[in-house]
């Protein structure tokens, strides 16, 4: 090729043959035959039949991840560069900095014409490897460039027309190439004032990111503050220094607002770590009730936490906590995203097994879901594994307890309300339930304390999908997925006018029955060992067996209050223990009692103690992956007893 390597001598003999496509007097452009003399002195060879310098899989599944950022910017403006120009025979196309094809845009046949050249992803077209090309150039000469035809040092590239334009950062440092590809027949300066003005736009998106990436804690706390007025509000940055607390927060504490600004979270609220471990978690905290030392003495407090998080590198930059005193009169307890799963949702019985089936497959569908079930089933785990599960689960899940708002709160409470709608209304009016759960799920809970008249507005909201604040007149549309639970029979309400059998047959699409613990007695043990070792987890003791005979005692006990009672029967043996072990003497007279089984009601289906005792030898199993040592450990029995209990059970 040496004998060829003069570019005016390849020119002449490219313009024989194709005269048709070149005037003879055609000017060169300088930047042209600048590129021309660059790629000569890097030993391109001009009539290479293809480009051969090509990422493997692997490397080029890392430069794509290098490039992620790039990539997630430019994609929306090639996308409309494409859609614009689709049916011209043009291709899109973005490069790193460095020359390689990130993405190529283009139809089947739109992309025929740059078979020849190999003009694909994981390719490298800069001048380096490919001399005088649009994308090449660009990068030298960082600016916007168009190439048509014979202006390409390469052969194999001739047949194309490239206009090319250098993606800046916020610091002007090249950090790629946006490039407009078609055949050279079609070529139009048109096509190089497209490719700057993606690139201006691409460029105006990445100063946009910075400057919302140092705004961002401000608006976060902005947003924050407007939800949240009427309660205590405790802002802390990564440091874990206060950055804003409320009037109303120092007035529930008992402290200076003024005073505290700026202060280690510890050294304004001494003595508290259990509340300052969750406050500096960076981690969603939803209902908690807590404990709090302040200056008027001690007070509980139920309390939400949301980390502030960089949308940008998605690092967590401090953290909000909403709080107000038990008693208060709001129940509602919101979070952006339910964490709960149905993995979350312990039970190996028949009965719960179905519920938990019916609740997945409701999980696939949009339809309105009723749970029935006593008090402390579980209902609102399922709701939120239900909406964690579903096509919903980015968006928010609300709680409403319908039992818990006043009656002349709960109107404004779900449905929002308009400035001056009644006195001490927020100026601006406030947002409802329903408008803040837009596209996400709401879980109506003890509906059947709703009050009728409120039914009635609850019913046109789910026919018509829209609200209406009280006091105001503007139709706003919503889209929501209602999940409702009771502890009542709705029917029996119907009959005694409590409440509206259209309603009724409105929310009973898919109903769930939770049995009571007492009609699933077999997940007794394995509910109480998951008890055991999450609860002593948090409150810091060391528990990790449990006495069989304590077992016993719970399956023959008729756990009214259900697992809210089991859990908290072995949070209060947790705290009362004194070694590793729980045993009898830890539990309540009225549960102790219990097992002398004079009292005791014979529930049907309820398992015998031999089940019971099967299946926990079933569970540890396979928890212990068959290690008969460490199963023998956890029951408290010998190796030969528990080979004798196997025998005896068919356990192979």
């Amino acid at each position: 090729m040496q004998n060829k390597s003069n570019r005016f001598e390849m020119i002449r003999l490219w313009e024989k043959l194709n005269k048709s496509q070149f005037d003879p007097d055609i000017s060169i452009h300088k930047y042209i035959y600048q590129s021309w003399e660059r790629s000569k002195q890097y030993n391109v060879d001009p009539f290479k039949p293809t480009n051969t310098d090509i990422l493997s899989k692997e490397a080029f599944n890392q430069l794509l991840r290098s490039n992620h950022f790039l990539l997630d910017l430019a994609a929306p403006s090639m996308a409309d560069i494409y859609n614009y120009t689709k049916g011209s025979s043009f291709c899109v196309a973005l490069s790193d900095k460095n020359g390689w094809l990130l993405k190529v845009i283009g139809d089947d046949e739109e992309l025929a014409f740059t078979n020849y050249s190999n003009f694909s992803e994981g390719s490298n077209w800069s001048e380096k490897v490919m001399g005088t090309n649009s994308i090449g150039l660009a990068l030298a000469l960082d600016q916007p460039v168009q190439v048509y035809g014979y202006e390409h040092y390469c052969k194999c590239a001739t047949l194309s027309t490239c206009s090319a334009a250098p993606i800046h950062n916020e610091y002007g440092d090249i950090i790629g190439v946006l490039d407009l590809t078609g055949p050279y027949k079609h070529v139009n300066i048109h096509t190089l004032g497209i490719v700057v003005a993606a690139t201006s736009a691409i460029e105006r998106k990445i100063l946009l990111e910075k400057a919302y990436n140092e705004v961002n804690l401000a608006n976060s706390l902005k947003q924050t503050v407007m939800e949240s007025i009427s309660e205590g509000i405790i802002v802390i940055n990564e440091n874990k220094r206060v950055i804003h607390i409320n009037k109303r927060a120092g007035h529930l504490l008992g402290i200076d607002t003024k005073d505290n600004l700026g202060l280690d979270i510890e050294s304004m609220l001494p003595n508290n770590s259990y509340f300052i471990n969750l406050i500096t978690s960076c981690k969603h905290i939803y209902g908690e009730s807590v404990l709090i030392k302040t200056q008027k003495g001690k007070k509980k407090f139920m309390i939400n936490c949301t980390p502030l998080v960089n949308e940008i590198n998605n690092k967590k930059i401090g953290s909000v906590c909403v709080f107000h005193e038990l008693h208060s009169i709001v129940s509602k307890i919101m979070r952006p995203r339910s964490t709960i799963t149905f993995d979350s949702l312990i039970g190996e019985t028949s009965t719960f097994q179905s519920a938990l089936e019916q609740a997945k497959m409701a999980s696939e569908t949009d339809s309105n879901v009723l749970l029935l079930g006593e008090s402390g089933v579980g209902k609102e785990l399922f709701a939120h594994a239900i909406h964690n599960a579903s096509n919903r689960n980015n968006e928010t899940f609300i709680t409403v307890n319908c039992g818990a708002i006043p009656r002349e709160l709960i109107s404004s409470e779900l449905f929002g309300y308009e400035e001056g709608a009644f006195t001490g209304a927020r100026k601006g009016g406030h947002p409802g339930k329903f408008e803040l759960a837009d596209q996400g799920t709401i879980f109506l809970d003890e509906i059947g304390e709703m009050p009728i008249d409120l039914q009635t507005a609850l019913l046109r909201v789910l026919e018509d999908k829209t609200v209406t604040r009280v006091g105001g007149h503007v139709v706003i549309p919503t889209n929501i997925r209602l999940i409702c639970a009771t502890n009542k029979n709705l029917l029996e309400g119907i009959k005694n006018n409590n409440f509206r059998n259209d309603l009724y047959y409105r929310l009973n699409v898919i109903s769930i029955t939770i049995p009571s613990l007492r009609n699933r007695k077999g997940d007794i043990p394995i509910l109480a060992d998951y008890f055991m070792r999450t609860i002593s987890a948090r409150v810091g003791k060391k528990i990790d067996k449990i006495e069989p005979n304590l077992i016993d005692i719970l399956l023959e006990y008729d756990w009214p209050g259900n697992i809210r009672e089991l859990s908290n029967v072995i949070e209060r043996a947790i705290n009362l223990s004194r070694n590793n072990t729980l045993t009898t003497d830890l539990l309540p007279p009225e549960i102790y009692q219990s097992s002398s089984g004079s009292n005791i009601s014979l529930w049907r289906n309820t398992p015998t103690k031999e089940d019971v005792e099967e299946q926990l030898i079933r569970n540890y199993l396979l928890k212990f992956e068959d290690n008969k040592s460490e199963v023998a450990k956890a029951l408290n029995i010998s190796r030969s007893c528990l080979y004798r209990k196997m025998s005896k059970y068919n356990i192979k």
